[in-house]
C-alpha cells in the first residue's frame, strides 16, 4: 500500500511539473534524480558503497541535470 500511495504522489507531482517545463527536461530530471537516489538509499540501507567509478558517474547526472535547469534554454527559467 505504501508503495501504491507512493508511485500516486510521485505521478502527481510530475504531473504538476509538466504544466510548467518540457517532457523531455522533466524526464531527464526524473530519471537522473531516480537513479542518485536509488544509488545513495542502496549505500545508507544496504551498505552498498559506489566505486570511483560510479560516484563519478552520479556526479555527470548530477552535472546534466543542473545544465538542464540552469543554463538550457529548453526549460522555463
Amino acid at each position: 500500500m505504501l508503495v501504491l500511495l507512493g508511485y500516486a504522489t510521485a505521478f502527481f507531482f510530475l504531473s504538476q511539473v509538466l504544466d510548467r517545463i518540457p517532457v523531455g527536461v522533466a524526464y531527464a530530471v526524473w530519471a537522473g534524480g531516480g537513479i542518485v537516489l536509488v544509488a545513495l538509499v542502496a549505500w545508507i540501507v544496504y551498505g552498498q558503497r559506489p566505486d570511483v567509478a560510479g560516484f563519478v558517474g552520479m556526479g555527470l547526472i548530477l552535472a546534466g541535470v543542473l545544465v538542464l535547469n540552469l543554463l538550457s534554454k529548453t526549460g522555463v527559467h
